[in-house]
C-alpha cells in the first residue's frame, strides 16, 4: 500500500494553500492524503477541563481546523482518499514521527503562531531540517504555486551526496510531464581570480566542461530510469544558493538535497536549502540523503 502524503494543517492561510497544493500533488501521484493537526492542548488544558462537561477549547479548535481543511480538500477533488488526524503533541515532534510513514510531508511556509514578518515559520524549518522523508514547503508567488511554468528545478551538488534528491526530481518531472532543469553551480577557485598573487589563466571553458561532466555523472542513473523526462543540464558560475533562488522564479518546484547524519540533533540543512526555504518564489522540496 502506498504511503500517504501528509499535510500539516494549522488553520493559517499558508496552511490552506499547502492543502490545495497537496491535493493536486496527491492526485498527480495517485496517493492518499492525510491531514494532521498537532498541539499540546491535552497537556495544558486537560487538567483544567477534566471535570467539565465541555471539551477543551483547543481541542474544539483542532477538530474545526482539520474538518475545514478536509472540506476544502474534498471541494478541490471529490474523488481523493482523505483522512484526518488530531494529535496531542508538539507539532514538530508529531510531524517528524508521522514522516516515518509518509511519502512526503507538506507544510505551509508560516503557521498561525509565527511572528509577522518571518519568511519561514519555526515548525516548517525544524521539520524540513530533520525529517527522514522529503519535506515540501509550499511558498512562492501565484505562478509558482499554480504550476504554470512547467519546469522542475533541481540543484545538483556532489554526485555521491544527492542521489535521493535527483530521483525525487525525476519522478516529479515525469508525473508532471514537464522539463527538469538540473543546475550545478560552480565557483572559480580563488587563486584563479584576477588580482590573486597565484592567478592563473586557466580558461573558463575548462570549468564549464568539468561542471557539465559532473552533471552528466550525477544524472546518468536517474535519466536512464526515466527516459521520457526532458532534461536540461545547466552549469552556472556563482554561489549555489543565489543561483537556485534566482532561477526558482521560473520554476514550479525547487528540489534540493540535505544530508542527514546519524546522532546529530541540530538542524541538518545546508546553506542552499536554508536560503531556498526562506526566499524561493516556488514550493521547495528538501529531500534527505543519509549520511
Amino acid at each position: 500500500m502506498a504511503l500517504p502524503l501528509i499535510v500539516g494543517a494549522d488553520g493559517s492561510d499558508t496552511g490552506l494553500r499547502a492543502v490545495d497544493w497537496a491535493v493536486d500533488e496527491a492526485v498527480l501521484h495517485g496517493l492518499p492524503l492525510r491531514l494532521v493537526y498537532a498541539s499540546r492542548w491535552e497537556r495544558y488544558e486537560g487538567a483544567l477541563f477534566a471535570e467539565s462537561l465541555g471539551r477543551p477549547t483547543e481541542q474544539v479548535l483542532a477538530d474545526d481546523i482539520v474538518a475545514t481543511a478536509a472540506e476544502r480538500a474534498h471541494r478541490r477533488n471529490a474523488d481523493l482518499e482523505i483522512s484526518i488526524q488530531v494529535l496531542a503533541d508538539d507539532p514538530v515532534t508529531a510531524l517528524l514521527r508521522e514522516g516515518h510513514y509518509a511519502t512526503a510531508l507538506i507544510l505551509g511556509s508560516r503557521g498561525r503562531g509565527d511572528i509577522t514578518g518571518l519568511m519561514l515559520g519555526s515548525v516548517s524549518l525544524s521539520v524540513a531540517a530533520r525529517a527522514t522523508c522529503p519535506v515540501i514547503v509550499v511558498r512562492g508567488d501565484k505562478a509558482g504555486l499554480a504550476g504554470t511554468h512547467e519546469r522542475i528545478l533541481l540543484g545538483v551538488g556532489d554526485p555521491l551526496k544527492g542521489t535521493q534528491a535527483i530521483r525525487f526530481a525525476f519522478r516529479e518531472a515525469q508525473a508532471r510531464g514537464c522539463v527538469l532543469d538540473a543546475v550545478h553551480a560552480w565557483r572559480r577557485p580563488a587563486h584563479e581570480r584576477a588580482g590573486h598573487p597565484l592567478h592563473t589563466q586557466e580558461p573558463e571553458s575548462s570549468h564549464q566542461e568539468r561542471a557539465a561532466a559532473l552533471l552528466d555523472e550525477a544524472l546518468a542513473e536517474a535519466a536512464d530510469a526515466h527516459p521520457a523526462v526532458r532534461v536540461r543540464r545547466t552549469p552556472v558560475e556563482g554561489p549555489a544558493h543565489k543561483v537556485l533562488v534566482h532561477r526558482a522564479a521560473a520554476a514550479d518546484l525547487l528540489v534540493v538535497g540535505a544530508q542527514r547524519h546519524q546522532g546529530h540533533l541540530g538542524l541538518q540543512l545546508g546553506r542552499v536549502a536554508h536560503t531556498a526555504l526562506h526566499h524561493a518564489d516556488c514550493p521547495v522540496a528538501v529531500v534527505p540523503q543519509p549520511g
